[in-house]
């Protein structure tokens, strides 16, 4: 099958983060599909940007084909940007109106028998319906986000706003012009049957971990991450990791507060947090200001070196705000890998589905609750060495046998071959 995949983020682990569309078309290819990804030049998620090694420089500035591991990458320049402004939005504009303007050449180069629509925004539907059409292809739309409710719910931005009126047009066209919509979030019926989806046509899809980063012994930790665990261990503490992206809505702060109130406790605890973003440079202010000396903020580290880092602490941290937008339920990848790596989890969360209860691998507690985490936190370090280990076995267990590549990628196909979904 000749699938063109359209995510503007889409990276690899080479370049970082998205990675979901790396690893799901790895396995398509795997399974003997051919796969397209076409994405943008620039996106602000990855670590680093895709390079032409014939025009040296930070940016691609014409279009650039490279293939990575079987998937066949077309990558279109756009501008750099910060921020959610109108960088962004320039951004964005400069990918759609590319992808648009080459429709007849990628239907002449790939012979597309599907076409994903998957970026974060949803007016990728409109380029995708258009070569879907043209080339007679099954249209897809895969759902990361809710867009426009999660800029109007999370940064407050109102209905009426051109920029978000536009945003539910397409939307509402994905809806209705979609043979197949995928959604990571699996309470999203009701809120996508309002805004018209026949629900036949909804599949779920979650998100996940590949396998391979977990077969093979890990690479050693950076020497600063290796210090500071252990200077933590050799205190007696027991030590709390946090690994992932450092913005608003990963509500470092209540950790921050929670381990504020541990600061003078009889039995220590140590908090490392590794990752970078928005909030970064605030928490790290944060932490020298009040003389938090039971934190190590460190720079990110290599996706490779992750699971390095889960099996040298005790507890794994993950949280989030308590915001309305969740109910529709989460996706999260760090949470898949602390699972996977055998972690006992400390999930500070109000949602629609809770993987950390249904797999019986930790303690959920309330969302920006200081007092609640600092609890739970005491709760997980008296857990018994036996009791330690059941948590972490339903954990692996829980992630192989729902969450890897391999079985979303298979999940991903039989959607697009089967039946209309009728389950809810």
């Amino acid at each position: 099958m000749q699938i063109l995949y359209i995510n503007h983020y889409a990276g690899s682990p080479e370049l970082g983060m998205e990675y979901r569309p790396y690893y799901l078309a790895r396995e398509w290819v795997r399974m003997g599909h051919a796969v397209h990804m076409v994405a943008g030049g620039y996106s602000h998620v990855r670590a680093r940007q895709p390079e032409n090694p014939l025009t040296p420089g930070p940016l691609i500035r014409a279009p650039l084909r490279q293939l990575m591991d079987g998937i066949d990458y077309h990558w279109f320049p756009t501008p750099a940007y910060q921020g959610n402004g109108w960088g962004r939005i320039k951004n964005i504009w400069a990918f759609l109106r590319q992808v648009w303007a080459a429709t007849d050449r990628l239907i002449t180069e790939v012979r597309p028998q599907v076409v994903i629509a998957s970026s974060t925004y949803p007016m990728d539907i409109w380029v995708a319906r258009r070569i879907a059409r043209k080339a007679g292809a099954k249209l897809v739309f895969e759902v990361h986000d809710l867009w426009p409710l999660s800029p109007i719910e999370l940064s407050g931005m109102s209905p009426r706003h051109p920029f978000i009126r536009m945003v539910q047009k397409a939307e509402d066209d994905a809806y209705r012009d979609a043979e197949v919509v995928i959604s990571m979030l699996p309470k999203v019926h009701g809120y996508m049957a309002s805004r018209g989806l026949d629900l036949r046509k909804l599949h779920i899809v979650p998100n996940g971990i590949t396998l391979d980063e977990w077969q093979n012994e890990p690479p050693l930790l950076r020497p600063d991450v290796i210090a500071a665990l252990d200077r933590a261990r050799h205190t007696g503490a027991t030590i709390v990791g946090y690994a992932g992206s450092m913005g608003r809505p990963n509500a470092l702060d209540t950790l921050l507060d929670a381990a504020k109130k541990l600061l003078h406790q009889a039995a220590p605890l140590h908090i490392v947090m590794v990752g970078d973003g928005h909030e970064r440079a605030r928490l790290a202010e944060r932490i020298a200001q009040e003389g938090l000396h039971n934190v190590s903020l460190l720079p990110p580290i290599p996706k490779a070196q992750i699971p390095s880092f889960l099996a040298a602490i005790d507890i794994a941290y993950i949280g989030w705000q308590r915001v309305p937008i969740y109910r529709f339920g989460i996706a999260p990848n760090k949470l898949m890998d602390y699972m996977m790596a055998g972690c006992v989890v400390l999930h500070s969360v109000e949602a629609g589905n809770d993987p950390v209860s249904e797999a019986g691998c930790g303690l959920t507690v309330p969302p920006t609750d200081a007092k609640a985490v600092v609890e739970g936190l005491r709760q997980l370090t008296l857990l018994s060495p036996a009791e330690r280990q059941k948590m972490s076995a339903r954990g692996r267990a829980f992630v192989l046998a729902n969450h890897t590549y391999p079985v979303l990628a298979q999940r991903f196909l039989d959607a697009l071959a089967g039946p209309p979904s009728t389950s809810r």
